[in-house]
């Protein structure tokens, strides 16, 4: 408990327990000037220390600040109240304060500080999505990613990485998956991102995943894995190889008859087990075929089958690929999945 106790407060920067000690003293001095005044009847200036906790106090000791709130407020009512008009203002008072309370038990971002974090996670998110930027090829490829995160959120989980090797002739990708939410996950993902990023363009196909296995059972993270897919493409034959760690089966639009054929990809975790090897699965897109791979917020949902989950998805590709494949990973990811959960998706096309 101690040490839970350290983690929780140790990282509470100092301007904020001082920010709360004069925040204190001013609900203090309102309470004083409220009750010199003998103007009980609108004690609205217990107001102005809550609007100022509610702008400039962190989350984590806004709780502090509520209490020490109410006991003044309570104090006033008990010792100073003169009617039931004057304790009913009190208790409105007191409301607001609860109100607050629950959002802040919620976690949901309140005051400055909140639109610094999510202006922190923007930032992380812009620099993933930077990263996984799809590079420039050559006209008969259509090549589409697409992310979404979970309930409308400022950053997703999920995250792409794309290169290019072999001076043009060979297409790299990977499409991640990362363990948590919120902004720990994102940290994270951006830090992932930038070590597969690197990977991805130094190693041979084979050796990529367990690479990426590696560094992330040396970061010794408290949620530590993540699921991944690896395609390795030749854009002048079409010639690929797929492998996936945790991730659901990628599928193959073949033009000719118009089917979808789930490859038989598996793989361990990333970060789980020293020492793991992945088994890739080879094909061809013939022109006109497609590839799909995605994350498993595509596909699973709560008291589903995830076999009909990929049936879903793959029956509304169909109902919107009406002869162009331009834009379906954006309208995919929009009409398909969970959304409780991140979803993405990348869409390799040959003309």
């Amino acid at each position: 408990m101690r040490l839970l106790w350290l983690r929780r407060w140790g990282s509470v920067p100092r301007s904020q327990w001082i920010a709360l000690a004069a925040l204190c003293l001013v609900a203090v001095a309102a309470m004083v000037t409220t009750v010199w005044d003998g103007d009980v009847e609108y004690p609205f200036g217990m107001l102005v220390p809550l609007l100022l906790a509610v702008v400039f106090l962190d989350n984590r000791i806004m709780s502090w600040f509520i209490g020490v709130e109410i006991a003044l407020v309570a104090t006033i009512a008990v010792g100073w109240g003169q009617n039931a008009i004057e304790v009913a203002c009190l208790v409105l008072v007191v409301l607001l304060c609860l109100l607050v309370l629950a959002l802040v038990l919620r976690d949901r971002p309140i005051g400055v500080t909140a639109r610094r974090g999510e202006s922190m996670l923007v930032d992380l998110r812009d620099r993933i999505l930077a990263q996984g930027q799809i590079p420039e090829l050559p006209d008969r490829w259509l090549v589409e990613s697409s992310l979404s995160s979970a309930g409308g959120s400022p950053f997703a989980g999920d995250f792409v990485v794309a290169t290019t090797r072999e001076r043009g002739r060979r297409l790299e990708m990977a499409l991640v998956d990362v363990s948590g939410k919120g902004e720990a996950a994102g940290t994270r993902a951006l830090q992932l991102s930038g070590a597969m990023g690197g990977l991805l363009g130094a190693l041979p196909p084979d050796q990529f995943l367990s690479a990426a296995n590696e560094y992330l059972l040396a970061r010794r993270w408290a949620e530590g894995f993540a699921t991944a897919v690896h395609l390795s493409l030749d854009l002048l034959t079409g010639d690929y190889e797929i492998r996936a760690a945790g991730h659901p089966p990628p599928v193959q639009r073949h033009a000719g008859s118009g089917r979808w054929e789930l490859l038989p990809t598996e793989g361990m975790i990333l970060g789980l087990v020293e020492g793991v090897q992945y088994d890739g699965v080879r094909g061809r897109l013939a022109r006109g075929d497609a590839l799909l791979l995605y994350t498993d917020g595509m596909v699973e949902e709560p008291r589903k089958d995830i076999d009909l989950g990929i049936d879903a998805m793959l029956g509304t590709t169909e109902s919107l690929l009406r002869g162009s494949w331009d834009g379906m990973a954006r309208r995919l990811t929009a009409a398909v999945g969970s959304r409780d959960d991140d979803r993405a998706l990348m869409l390799v096309h040959r003309r």
